[in-house]
């Protein structure tokens, strides 16, 4: 019965991803599943160092994903409107990140630059650093990730114009593979005012490296 009750449990914690409803497993199954992965890399999971690990994994997915249990238009509800006065750009440079590479499922981490131009007001500037994290708290590719921080802020704000740009190492690479450390991914989006004027795309570049 116990049993039985525990998998009605995880049915309802569930979460759409797309257009498909994912089902979370039970904190049981979660640590099961850690267990045989220590198993598969060779070790013993009731080893002394190793028999609460299961436990510390699934606590840490938790808060490592925890993307998947916000909305990144909620984060960027709030817009004051009484800064609409102001129309030139707006940059946030440096936001830290870490993410996990959805194809290995190993860490990436770098900064994000985000900048904007406003048209109806401006967003809080901690709630840029929230949007990075929103989408950086899933299983991702750095591209895809890019993007989606660029449509958010578009959906909520309509600005003139966004520009992103997001350097990046990953451990898929840096860490097997090819194994090359310190090398870095840059990927950017620029839509409106940066895509159409070469001279505010270059202004964007501009400012952000006068923070290196």
């Amino acid at each position: 019965m116990d049993a039985v009750v525990k998998t009605l449990s995880a049915r309802v914690d569930a979460h759409d991803a797309g257009e498909k409803t994912i089902i979370r497993p039970s904190r049981e199954e979660a640590e099961a599943a850690v267990r045989t992965l220590i198993a598969y890399a060779g070790d013993d999971p009731d080893r002394e160092g190793l028999k609460e690990t299961p436990k510390r994994v699934a606590k840490a997915y938790r808060e490592l994903f925890g993307g998947y249990e916000e909305d990144a238009g909620a984060v960027l509800a709030k817009v004051f409107e009484d800064v609409e006065v102001y129309g030139d750009m707006v940059l946030v440079r440096d936001i830290p990140f870490h993410s996990h590479c959805e194809h290995h499922m190993v860490p990436f981490h770098g900064s994000a630059h985000i900048a904007y131009f406003p048209s109806k007001g401006v967003v809080g500037l901690s709630k840029l650093a929230r949007v990075v994290d929103v989408f950086a708290k899933r299983l991702q590719t750095q591209e895809t990730m890019t993007q989606q921080i660029a449509d958010a802020i578009d959906d909520a704000l309509r600005p003139r114009g966004i520009a992103i740009l997001i350097e990046a190492e990953h451990m898929c690479m840096s860490m097997r593979g090819v194994r090359k450390a310190g090398a870095s991914t840059v990927t950017t989006v620029f839509t409106g005012v940066f895509r159409e004027e070469p001279a505010e795309q270059a202004r964007f570049f501009t400012q952000v490296r006068l923070g290196k």
